[in-house]
């Protein structure tokens, strides 16, 4: 399934699984922060309360845990809270990588280092996204965190 109607969205999505499960982060991440103040999540009730199931184990855990449970997701790991990542709705999916980005932001979740920077390779992809309307980005979010997660 996926959320990626025009070309270009689909495109990107194919790259954007092409790189690795860090790189991923540190797009979703600094993604986040291009958008965060135009995000006003208003997902229903059941996807909230599947995804503070979720944030909250990961929240419980070490930061070196809480970044292998994320890597765990992008690489569709066969770990337990992957499994559960992978049989929730798209919109739990996409509330889980929304509140890990705003723990992050708060500083409950390890963070991406403040020194690091994206792969030279990924710049393409991202001007290719910055491109993207509000909505479009929203879509492949949506259409690249479904993928992941062990199935």
């Amino acid at each position: 399934m996926t959320f990626a109607t025009d070309e270009t969205t689909r495109k990107s999505l194919e790259t954007f699984q092409r790189f690795d499960a860090d790189t991923q982060l540190g797009i979703l991440w600094f993604g986040y922060l291009d958008i965060k103040d135009q995000l006003t999540p208003a997902n229903a009730t059941s996807a909230q309360a599947e995804a503070e199931t979720i944030y909250h184990h990961i929240l419980a855990l070490p930061k070196e845990q809480q970044l292998q449970v994320q890597r765990d997701i992008i690489s569709k790991a066969d770990t337990d809270l992957s499994r559960a990542y992978g049989s929730m709705s798209s919109s739990s999916q996409l509330d889980i990588w929304l509140r890990l980005a705003q723990g992050m932001d708060k500083g409950e979740i390890i963070q991406v280092p403040s020194d690091y920077q994206l792969p030279e390779e990924t710049n393409e992809f991202v001007s290719q996204i910055k491109q993207l309307g509000f909505e479009e980005r929203i879509n492949f979010m949506r259409s690249a965190v479904i993928e992941m997660g062990a199935k």
